[in-house]
């Protein structure tokens, strides 16, 4: 990984987890707690692609095994983000570009019951059986529940800093109305921007059709 992908992912990671730990875990919730820590992972690997988000994922996990009040084996929920990291980076587009939020909310679903399946699978392996006595239906309902009311606020800021951390063209203002990025897809799908776009270039289109057909007929008459 480039060395400005490790500086904002090792930065999100920690402000994500901080905050997980310090505000989310503390709101007592019923179910499962939210996860602004995959939210994280998920949007980096929206934009590194599979590799990159395996690679973020496994780091994220690991801080957080490491973390206090962590209460669960060193390495299990890093090999749990660095498999939904990597399968996430798998659907990041080809171009770079979205059309709607769609594609991410079921990331981001997906994810989220994943998360749950792969942790408590890995749990009971190593004879951890907590979920079990939580319930593990409820703990996949209210996973991806949170993880989806929060994800429109996470994760568009996310891959936003990412795109601009690689100075990619697509995150240019000059160059964002014509392609925008997959987070300007996310944020202006539904909305009526477009539409007021190709109508400003219908009018600018008629605007000089109107001058070079006025051109036309001043030039005749001087004839």
């Amino acid at each position: 990984m480039r060395v400005n992908r490790i500086l904002l992912s090792v930065a999100l990671v920690v402000v994500a987890l901080v905050i997980q730990v310090s505000v989310l875990a503390r709101l007592h919730l019923p179910g499962a707690v939210p996860d602004l820590l995959l939210l994280t992972v998920l949007g980096l690997a929206l934009v590194y692609g599979h590799v990159g988000g395996a690679l973020v994922g496994f780091g994220a996990g690991l801080l957080a095994d490491l973390a206090p009040p962590a209460d669960h084996a060193a390495g299990r929920y890093a090999l749990v983000l660095c498999v939904i990291g990597y399968l996430a980076g798998l659907a990041k587009p080809d171009n770079g570009r979205l059309r709607s939020a769609t594609g991410p909310l079921v990331v981001v679903g997906a994810a989220a019951v994943g998360t749950t399946l792969l942790y408590a699978g890995v749990g009971a392996l190593v004879g951890d059986t907590a979920a079990r006595h939580v319930g593990l239906p409820s703990l996949l309902f209210t996973a991806a529940l949170y993880d989806l009311l929060l994800a429109p606020f996470v994760v568009p800021g996310i891959m936003a800093l990412a795109r601009r951390a690689e100075h990619d063209p697509l995150a240019d203002t000059n160059s964002a109305a014509q392609s925008p990025d997959i987070s300007s897809g996310w944020l202006s799908s539904g909305t009526g921007l477009r539409i007021g776009r190709q109508r400003n270039a219908l009018r600018m289109k008629t605007a000089r059709a109107r001058v070079a057909r006025a051109g036309r007929i001043k030039g005749v008459k001087r004839l």
